[in-house]
């Protein structure tokens, strides 16, 4: 046998060992969305994403619970500047509340 057909016949074998290999692999992605459908992977997908944002926010917060106890303090804080504002005896102004959209304050 030439170099040629020998070389050729080589090349079919590895081609045909390819589709075979492509060809099982889409019987198997079929079976796969047989068994599953395309809206369950989806959700398992979104699931997965979701807990593992979750567990990486439990590790930077238990890295950084000093700046973690700062941010809900200044949180706990902003919600409650008026009861500590009347407290100090610092009223806010009700003219400061209020806004209606123009640089300048509103004229009553």
């Amino acid at each position: 046998m030439s170099d040629r057909r020998a070389r050729m016949l080589e090349d079919k074998y590895l081609r045909d060992s390819a589709r075979a290999l492509v060809e099982a692999d889409i019987q198997h992605i079929k079976a796969d969305f047989a068994h599953k459908g395309l809206g369950e992977r989806a959700m398992d997908r979104v699931t997965e994403g979701a807990m593992d944002l979750y567990e990486e926010a439990i590790d930077v917060a238990e890295d950084n619970k000093g700046a973690l106890a700062a941010l809900i303090a200044a949180i706990v804080v902003w919600f409650a500047r008026n009861p500590l504002m009347s407290l100090f005896g610092l009223e806010p102004d009700e003219d400061d509340d209020e806004w209606d959209g123009r640089d300048e304050p509103a004229e009553h």
